[in-house]
């Protein structure tokens, strides 16, 4: 019998409610700096030829970046992420995400825009490490 749970599951939004779908429509209107960078560089499969979503709803969450093929996160952190309370939650994210079978990787806006070339370098080092599909 398939596992009913509606938070787990093999689809590429992971339960995700309704609401979630018409809220990242808007966050993708509004992409950071930080954001728009990673994504010229991750759009149109350009990148190793994964196709990626940007601010991808995934169970209650919405997700910067998201490969399904990969089941990869890429999630890009502003200054509010340092607070020690934002650091307890994003842990507790990231432990429900990967109850999910997701991987996730973190950078921060800084890393993205000075030097995005060893973000990427970082990127496919773990894509490398990935089972691959």
């Amino acid at each position: 019998m398939k596992n009913q749970h509606p938070y787990h599951d093999e689809s590429m939004w992971k339960g995700a409610p309704a609401s979630n779908f018409g809220l990242a429509r808007q966050l993708r209107v509004r992409l950071t700096a930080a954001e728009l960078l990673m994504w010229d560089k991750l759009k149109n499969k350009q990148f190793k030829g994964y196709k990626f979503r940007r601010q991808h709803p995934i169970h209650k969450f919405i997700v910067d970046f998201y490969c399904h093929e990969l089941k990869l996160i890429i999630e890009i952190d502003g200054k509010y992420h340092d607070a020690e309370e934002q650091q307890i939650e994003d842990f507790k994210r990231s432990e429900l995400l990967q109850f999910q079978g997701l991987h996730e990787i973190r950078f921060n806006n800084e890393e993205i825009i000075n030097d995005i070339d060893l973000v990427l370098k970082k990127l496919t080092g773990l894509i490398n490490s990935l089972p691959q599909p």
